[in-house]
């Protein structure tokens, strides 16, 4: 006799649609097994044959944390390229990575967290190198490409499932967990949500991770808008993953909730599908979700709607069809093709924003390459680790040839003396090279420094040290054979590491003057240095006074090799784990002092100055007396044999800034002012003049525009110019097409941009350029109807080769719909809706939805609501309130007509609403203005007659 095959289940067959395979899963899971299934890593479910699944491998510009893969520019100089076919090949190759490496390491995932993008609204944010840029329409078109090519073409199966990161307007790293951020309804709209929204309908994406901060007062893991605005933009299932510990900050840092149970249940309902808390134990996050379905806070349909999320992407990924999954037998792994991506990539995001004719470099040039950059190729936290290496100073004497190129880092040399009159010795050593992240891990904030090492000692002559001063008095020291000291868990000081890093940075360290010398604080510890007969160690007492000898200045040196070299290149920017990274926002735009020296004594030296700023965000630096500028995001893996062909002008550069260069720190907003209209932010509304502006970039070759022509027609605006290469090099050009509202009646961006192209032209050649751009593109949230609005009248048309050299101009007449005043007599003022505020934010007007606005803290606040039609006649005026103070209201700035007081606040806390009237006479239309006084929220605000 012959057994019995069992029946496939439906989950397992392939010819049925994934929405029943999903619905038979669940059926055959038990409570537990879906309940485990919410946290990061879901264990396997033997019984039915199902594996471990974890969300969560980050890849935001290749393959991180995992050990050794191909490493593409950071995120910003991708965002630099202003080109969307470049980036989705980048984004094609991590994907494929990231399948070659998952064959071999199943730690390794398929569902990627990346890309990023929050807008890079204020220069200062420390993680700035995570996003592509301040202007959501370039930011979009980038993710979009980016995630384009993680998903993979095949229209069911996915090569990697990308997650958008992080929802929503997060900004700040200080405070992070607690701050909030004040959106007001057309920030929102226009700016914040914009990019999501636009990278989430181009339907190559599977889901969001909410951010850590607070949005009106409201924790994003519990934010109405996953389910009012993300859900709405699609019908696709959309996975919502947590950040990591974030759910736990709920009640930990944020006090939002009582009890986890609480904040669980109000983060699964709000649409939060697996919570990324405990590292890989789910063990806590279950019984949180067991604790709120004991108390009623959840069903089991709730679970199973989260659950359901996440089946869907595992069976687009191929889980459940190895035999149909196109992309099962992927082994793509540092391939030549993904080595000259890496190359093009980092090619492209240069941007020359300076010459004064110096660049390119002739070929027989003698070159001083100099500065703390000029040797070093960075990663950052959310890099692999290098398989390949290039740093400028390899890639020019790889172009150059070694003889024509002198080297200066422009370190200062010193020695550290104790008090006892020995100096610090580095010991020699005999231990393998090791490189930080080299073996992978899935937390490598958790990687612990290397302890296999003699720690230093001190000897009559002891060693000399490389110190490099980063800027906000963060030093480096680094040992002769190039290791950078470094602190273990064991507390003794060793010269350990390859390069400043991890989660807390243990290679940096302070001076800090103490009698006759100085007391060398390490910074990750907080712990003062000292000496004792075992070695140099940190320790709580007994600190050792040192003596700074200088054996050499880095500015000397940098002069020393300046003076002799036909032109001088100065490399300087940061190192992505100082000053300026995720937990540490930056406080100015300045270059550190350090390097400010060693750019002056070269300029000093040689007056053909080349200045090449490496770095993960913008400078405020004086570029008048250098020849020439340029700026790379850190470019990855080629980044040096990329600047080397640049400078010699085997590649002309074309990348574009992908946000604004301001001049000085004044010209910035508060690093928590949200409101990009009322405080004039990015070049949507700065009206100041920036050292750079958005899209700013130069070219060795020259471009002609022409033949400037527009169309209206079905809604649609049709755009189209030449451009032509004048120039007698083939380069590539950013043509980019912005508009005005002429005539606005109310505050519109100065220009925006809709559209832009990179294309390549050889000399002579010519293009014409086409945009159809819907008119939907030019509306703007109107806070008076609480919708979309396309403004009848006059709009100019820009095209151009950045937001301030505009080439061509025309003005287009479009009909729309006229503004109409508010019917507040039918409709009253939602308290958030106002057209300008002073002295306020908003914040939650209930734990669940709502928003409500409230004084800022010591502040009074003003609101100001225009155009509002009070019908024939209005006798009364109501406000629904929380807390205590008074609510003032007058129309068009006159007297003060009521004034509405809460004496005592009521006993059911911040949301503990009560309505008070008042006599209020008015009609027609007036402009409304209501003063907060005091520690109260107002809702809204009712009239009747």
């Amino acid at each position: 006799m012959t057994a019995h095959t069992p029946p496939t289940p439906p989950f397992r067959d392939p010819h049925l649609p994934f929405a029943k395979r999903i619905d038979d899963l669940l059926s055959r899971l038990t409570l537990d097994e879906k309940t485990a299934f919410l946290h990061q890593f879901a264990p396997a479910v033997e019984r039915l044959g199902i594996a471990a699944f974890r969300t969560g491998q980050e890849a935001l510009h290749g393959v991180a944390w995992m050990g050794p893969a191909t490493v593409f520019p950071q995120a910003v100089g991708l965002g630099a390229t202003w080109n969307t076919d470049l980036v989705r090949r980048v984004g094609e190759a991590v994907s494929k990575e990231t399948r070659a490496m998952r064959a071999r390491d199943d730690r390794v995932g398929l569902n990627v967290w990346s890309p990023t993008v929050n807008l890079l609204r204020h220069p200062l944010w420390g993680r700035n190198e995570e996003g592509y840029s301040e202007d959501p329409k370039l930011t979009s078109a980038i993710a979009t490409a980016y995630t384009r090519g993680l998903r993979g073409d095949h229209p069911t199966y996915w090569r990697t499932a990308p997650v958008l990161k992080h929802w929503l307007a997060h900004n700040n790293e200080t405070n992070r967990d607690t701050s909030s951020s004040s959106v007001r309804p057309r920030v929102l709209r226009e700016y914040d949500l914009r990019a999501f929204r636009e990278t989430v309908e181009a339907g190559a994406t599977v889901g969001v991770m909410p951010a850590y901060n607070l949005v009106n007062g409201r924790p994003n893991h519990v934010s109405p808008y996953l389910r009012e605005q993300l859900r709405a933009w699609t019908d696709e299932d959309l996975l919502v993953c947590s950040d990591a510990g974030a759910p736990s900050n709920l009640v930990d840092s944020e006090h939002y909730f009582d009890t986890h149970e609480e904040a669980t249940a109000a983060a699964l309902l709000a649409g939060v599908d697996s919570f990324t808390d405990h590292g890989t134990d789910g063990s806590q996050i279950g019984r949180r979700v067991r604790g709120a379905l004991e108390q009623g806070l959840l069903t089991e349909a709730d679970i199973d709607t989260a659950v359901r999320r996440q089946l869907s992407v595992r069976f687009r990924l191929g889980e459940f069809d190895p035999h149909h999954d196109p992309y099962a037998e992927t082994d793509d792994f540092d391939t030549p093709a993904h080595r000259a991506l890496a190359q093009e990539a980092a090619e492209q995001a240069i941007v020359l924003l300076k010459n004064d004719g110096v660049l390119p470099l002739a070929p027989d040039s003698r070159i001083a390459v100099v500065g703390l950059l000029a040797d070093e190729c960075k990663l950052d936290w959310y890099s692999g680790t290098l398989i390949h290496r290039s740093t400028p100073l390899e890639g020019l004497y790889e172009r150059f040839g070694a003889e024509r190129v002198e080297f200066a880092e422009g370190v200062d040399r010193v020695r550290l003396r104790t008090s006892a009159g020995t100096f610090l010795h580095v010991p020699p050593a005999d231990a393998t090279d090791e490189v930080r992240g080299a073996e992978g891990a899935l937390d490598p904030a958790l990687l612990a420094g290397r302890t296999d090492l003699p720690p230093l000692t001190t000897d009559p002559a002891g060693s000399e040290l490389a110190l490099g001063d980063w800027g906000e008095g963060l030093l480096t020291l680094r040992a002769p054979d190039g290791r950078y000291l470094s602190v273990a868990d064991d507390g003794y000081v060793r010269a350990s590491a390859d390069q400043p890093g991890g989660w807390i940075v243990q290679e940096t360290f302070r001076l800090e003057p103490h009698g006759n010398g100085h007391l060398l604080r390490h910074v990750g510890t907080g712990r003062h240095i000292s000496v004792s007969a075992e070695g140099v160690k940190v320790a709580d007492e007994n600190p050792e006074t040192f003596e700074l000898i200088i054996v050499e200045r880095g500015e000397d040196a940098v002069a020393r090799v300046a003076a002799g070299a036909d032109v001088v290149l100065v490399v300087a920017g940061n190192d992505p784990h100082i000053n300026g990274r995720e937990t540490e926002d930056r406080t100015t735009l300045r270059l550190p002092a350090h390097q400010e020296r060693l750019l002056r004594a070269a300029r000093a030296s040689n007056p053909n100055t080349v200045l090449a700023l490496t770095s993960a965000y913008p400078y405020a630096v004086d570029t008048n007396s250098l020849a020439a500028a340029l700026w790379t995001a850190h470019g990855g893996q080629a980044a040096g044999t990329a600047l080397a062909r640049v400078l010699a002008g085997d590649v002309s550069p074309a990348g574009r800034l992908p946000q604004t260069w301001y001049a000085d720190d004044a010209d910035l907003p508060g690093l928590l002012d949200y409101d990009v209209i009322g405080s004039r932010q990015t070049y949507l509304y700065f009206e100041g003049t920036p050292l750079f502006p958005f899209g700013h970039g130069l070219s060795y070759a020259s471009f002609s525009y022409g033949d400037l022509a527009t169309r209206v027609t079905d809604g649609t605006l049709r755009v189209s110019f030449t451009i032509t290469n004048t120039g007698d090099v083939t380069a590539d050009e950013v043509a980019q097409l912005y508009t005005r509202a002429v005539d606005p009646t109310v505050p519109r961006p100065r220009r925006e941009l809709l559209a832009h192209r990179r294309v390549t032209l050889a000399p002579g050649e010519r293009t014409q350029t086409v945009f159809d751009l819907p008119l939907s593109a030019l509306e703007f949230w109107d806070v008076a109807r609480d919708g979309w609005r396309l403004e009848p009248g006059p709009y100019d048309v820009l095209v151009g080769a950045s937001s301030e050299d505009i080439r061509l101009r025309t003005t287009v007449r479009l009909d729309g719909e006229p503004a109409a005043p508010r019917p507040v007599l039918e409709r009253g003022l939602e308290a958030a809706g106002f057209d300008e505020q002073s002295g306020a934010e908003i914040v939650d007007r209930t734990k669940t939805s709502g928003d409500a606005v409230t004084a800022a803290t010591g502040l009074t606040g003003e609101l100001l609501y225009r155009n509002c039609d009070f019908g024939v006649s209005v006798t009364e005026v109501s406000v629904s309130v929380a807390g205590e103070g008074t609510v003032e209201i007058s129309l068009d700035g006159g007297p003060v007509l009521a004034a509405l007081t809460v004496e005592a606040p009521g006993t059911g806390g911040p949301y503990d609403y009560t309505t008070l009237g008042a006599e209020l006479a008015a009609e027609g239309v007036h402009d409304v203005r209501i003063g907060l006084r005091g520690p109260l929220r107002l809702a809204r605000v009712g009239f009747s007659g």
